[in-house]
Parts: structure tokens; sequence; C-alpha cells
């Protein structure tokens, strides 16, 4: 079996990210890559998980979850996050802050935040584009 390393990085001559729900930086030794469309925040029936950013941010983070799950993995195997938001809800980024924190409480992934005009459906407020890496999984054919 392939041994994978994680390993969050947080130097102290940058600004602390942690307090925002991410690291600087994930070092991966090891493992399979998983790159993850963005989810957005929709249940499993592909209606959407409400109007506000709250119910949207948790809906998409349970959707990288499950997928996730379904490879055998979880969250802490994340170890990049996209966050992409609309711009109208460009001033509730503590709302997402407070997710990953939640989500994340050990050894958070990496993130890139966007701001972006709007997303392919105008009630999407935010999409998440994770990337992961498992631990032994093999591809078949």
């Amino acid at each position: 079996m392939q041994i994978l390393r994680r390993k969050p990085l947080n130097p102290s001559n940058l600004p602390d990210t942690l307090i925002e729900g991410h690291s600087q930086a994930v070092l991966v030794e090891g493992g399979t890559r998983v790159l993850m469309s963005s989810q957005v925040g929709v249940d499993t029936a592909g209606h959407l998980a409400g109007p506000e950013l709250p119910e949207q941010t948790q809906a998409a983070l349970d959707n990288v979850e499950r997928l996730l799950t379904s490879l055998g993995g979880d969250l802490t195997r994340v170890v990049m996050l996209r966050i992409y938001l609309a711009e109208s809800v460009r001033y509730e980024q503590q709302v997402v802050m407070e997710a990953l924190k939640h989500r994340f409480p050990i050894a958070p992934p990496a993130a890139t935040w966007l701001i972006v005009y709007g997303l392919a459906e105008p009630e999407w407020l935010i999409a998440i584009e994770a990337e992961a890496v498992l631990p032994g999984f093999a591809l078949n054919g």
C-alpha cells in the first residue's frame, strides 16, 4: 500500500490564513490526485439548497464530501480549494470562512478565493472546486 503524507504549511513570515479556514500551502507525498469539478449549492437532486450564501455554502461542501466518500475518502484528504463567490455576496465572505473552519478544523487545505461576476445559473452564489489526494486508489480500465 502506498503511503500518503500531507503537511499543511503556515510559515510565520506570511499572513495567518488559519483564521480564514485555510493554510498557505499543503505538501503532499504519495497517493492519487483527485481533481473535482466545482460543486455548487444544490442538493442531491440538483435543487437549490436555499437562496442565501450559508445554505449554498454548506450544500457545496456537502457535495465535495459526498464525492470524496464515494471514492473512499473524506474531507481530510482535501489539499486545495478554489472558491468562486458571486459579486453579489462579496461582503459575506465570513460565512464561508466559518464553514471552512468548521469542516476543516485541523490542517485545513490551501485555498484561492475569487470574486466573479456570476456563475452558470443566476441563483448560484458559490462554487467550490477541490483537489484531494487519496492513498492507494487504483484506476480500473
